[in-house]
């Protein structure tokens, strides 16, 4: 079975809002073994969404439509419906019931706007909406089943996992196979560095799983996906293209499928017994603030210090004033003091620190913007590492932050 998801709504299309709703109905086709070929978002447009309907009946058996089921003017998606699948509208007593409780529930009473949604589709079959009020339809068109759900995240949820899987899998439309996948976390190495190192091995790791390649900021995801006739036949096909992976890029990876970096230095730190402090500049505490959302973090966090002007570097972390004139504050040197400061300081067994130019201003053509130096200190080595980041603040502060922590699972691995 091929499937099609249409997203609708003028805000996704503008990108006021982000569509969140494609990426849960595709994971959990993947789990009863349906692969979507296509993800479609249209506006709050009859014509356009109308158009989205016959071209996806064309290409596919499954549809699944979210969004435009509220009782404002621009929600259409019942309308456009009806026409489609030529029905009309009849009303629906225990939906009415229904959203009259939900208002009475709320303590507010219902507008009367809100009584529109209680007219349903003559020839669909109803999905009521047990935490929402606007109820959803599947239709049968020529053997293309279309499963119309609210684009309220947690109402399409509930009905996927309530009603639509349920209905896929009593109906046989599921898949006579079974489709797994799983996420290797790599972080230190740009794309198509991983793709070179993987390139003597990709044929037959591709003959086992298919392989993506996932950008992120903190690094690079692949996604390795099986299909198979089981789920034992899947994690053998997962393993052995882990197993080809790792050969090459295993000193890369930190973690598998939801594991943070940041949950992975923890784990190093808490298991070697080791504590650290962070001086950081660029990173406005970022990194403090990435390792203290592990729970158990004073285990190992001793303290994160802002030290974002020369004279803080100088009172607090006991940067020379020297090294500031002779170096700047955006300088191996000075990184290196200042991991060296807050180590001495905390009386931790390690220090980390950052110094940087997050831009968009700031840089010269000494210094550019995105230089950034990243300081480690046990008490007996310094290592300091530089990185040449781009024009975004936000993402070089957060690059930053993802380098310097893997620089820290490195030397606790010691892989530096």
């Amino acid at each position: 079975m091929r499937a099609e998801i249409i997203t609708i709504g003028d805000e996704l299309l503008r990108g006021f809002v982000v569509d969140t709703n494609a990426a849960y109905i595709g994971k959990k086709l993947l789990e009863v073994g349906i692969k979507p070929f296509w993800v479609t978002t249209v506006g709050d447009d009859q014509n356009t969404l109308l158009q989205a309907f016959t071209l996806a009946a064309q290409r596919v058996e499954l549809v699944f439509v979210t969004g435009g089921l509220g009782p404002t003017h621009d929600d259409v998606t019942k309308k456009v419906a009806c026409k489609f699948f030529d029905s009309e509208l009849v009303f629906n007593q225990l939906v009415f019931k229904k959203i009259v409780e939900l208002f009475r529930q709320r303590g507010v009473e219902m507008p009367a706007i809100n009584e529109e949604q209680a007219w349903i589709p003559k020839k669909a079959q109803l999905i009521l909406n047990e935490v929402g009020t606007a109820p959803g339809f599947i239709f049968n068109k020529d053997g293309c089943y279309f499963f119309i759900m609210p684009g309220v995240p947690q109402e399409m949820k509930a009905m996927m996992e309530g009603a639509v899987i349920p209905f896929l899998i009593n109906h046989k439309l599921t898949q006579n196979q079974t489709i797994q996948y799983q996420i290797l976390r790599t972080t230190g190495i740009m794309e198509s560095q991983l793709y070179e190192k993987l390139s003597v091995d990709l044929a037959n790791i591709e003959n086992l799983v298919e392989l993506a390649f996932v950008p992120t900021v903190r690094g690079v995801d692949l996604r390795l996906t099986a299909i198979g006739k089981s789920a034992k036949e899947c994690r053998r096909r997962i393993a052995s293209a882990e197993s080809l992976i790792r050969q090459k890029v295993d000193d890369y990876v930190y973690g598998v499928n939801e594991e943070t970096l940041e949950q992975k230095v923890a784990e190093l730190l808490f298991a070697n017994k080791q504590t650290i402090a962070v001086a950081e500049s660029c990173t406005g505490g970022l990194i403090s603030n990435m390792l203290t959302n592990i729970s158990g973090s004073s285990h190992y966090f001793e303290r994160g210090i802002v030290a974002y002007s020369n004279q803080a570097k100088v009172d607090i972390l006991g940067v020379s004033i020297e090294t500031l004139r002779k170096f700047g504050a955006v300088s191996s040197e000075t990184a290196g003091e200042m991991a060296e400061g807050v180590r001495r300081l905390a009386r931790t067994n390690f220090g980390l620190s950052t110094t940087g130019i997050a831009g968009p201003t700031g840089g010269t053509p000494q210094k550019p913007v995105g230089l950034v130096y990243i300081g480690l200190a046990n008490g007996s080595t310094t290592i300091v590492e530089k990185y040449q980041f781009h024009h975004d603040r936000l993402r070089n502060k957060q690059r930053t932050a993802y380098a310097a922590l893997n620089l820290l699972r490195r030397r606790l691995l010691k892989k530096v």
